[in-house]
């Protein structure tokens, strides 16, 4: 049986406790489940950040997507996430992933690592919160076969990029992801919930995405194969909700998490699917 959906917004700007708390009450009041700060230098704090959305609502779960590992430490990442555990009354989510921008560590005064050493902390960093603080969900993003099988081996959420192209002819990307996945997973991989963040959607009185975001990260792609991926949504929001629940059925994807400037949008679809 294919998990309840459930439904995140990402919030990227936080300049006043009122305007996180509106913020906040909005995602509560249109049915979110999640709300998430990533983890950028020039962007939010993020456990000071979720501190405040979480002491501005009642049932709201609180995350990040995602914290690079390589800034952290993990004896003192489990002490924030403690903290905030207790702060939100349990309703934490730890986003982790890797860590990518080059210029960040460098700006952090710190080393960047090789692919595959960013990948190793992340699995050590893992493991010692599994240990120490069990009872916090994790969540691991991403999308090659090391980081997957930490997703698989740890992780109780997985956030797929949807593969780097569309389902075209015998290929599949989002399908192969989830097959590596379930193969690495073994006997987990039933508990697992799957996770696709949503780059770009219609703004509402439209049925066209502004596909900038979407540009960016997936750069080989044409106009036309964007709007076939899996982060891409299109069209009334009837049929965005059609969309959703075949992703569900088709790959059981059941978590999906937009971003902030598609909030009033995405409520509509949250209605739609409940």
């Amino acid at each position: 049986m294919p998990n309840d959906f459930r439904f995140g917004v990402s919030l990227r700007t936080a300049e006043s406790q009122s305007q996180i708390s509106d913020a906040a009450r909005r995602a509560e009041d249109l049915g979110f489940d999640v709300l998430h700060i990533p983890d950028h230098l020039g962007a939010p704090a993020p456990f000071p950040t979720l501190a405040a959305v979480a002491a501005a609502t009642s049932t709201l779960r609180v995350g990040t997507f995602v914290l690079n590992a390589g800034f952290y430490k993990p004896a003192l990442l489990a002490r924030d996430a403690e903290t905030l555990r207790d702060l939100s009354g349990g309703r934490f989510d730890l986003g982790l992933g890797a860590g990518y921008v080059r210029e960040e560590f460098e700006a952090a005064e710190l080393p960047f690592p090789s692919a595959r050493n960013r990948i190793d902390y992340l699995r050590h960093t893992t493991e010692y919160l599994r240990e120490h603080t069990p009872d916090i969900p994790i969540l691991i993003a991403g999308n090659g076969d090391r980081l997957l099988t930490v997703a698989a081996e740890h992780a109780n959420i997985v956030g797929l990029t949807g593969g780097e192209g569309v389902a075209a002819g015998d290929r599949d990307p989002l399908a192969e992801r989830i097959d590596f996945l379930r193969n690495a997973a073994g006997d987990r991989f039933g508990h697992l919930e799957l996770n696709i963040a949503i780059t770009a959607m219609p703004a509402p009185g439209s049925e066209a995405p502004n596909l900038k975001m979407p540009r960016h990260y997936l750069p080989g792609l044409s106009d036309e194969q964007l709007l076939k991926h899996p982060g891409v949504l299109s069209g009334s929001v009837d049929v965005i909700a059609e969309r959703l629940r075949g992703l569900r059925e088709t790959y059981g994807v059941s978590y999906f998490i937009v971003q902030f400037n598609h909030i009033e949008a995405f409520g509509k679809v949250i209605a739609a699917l409940r």
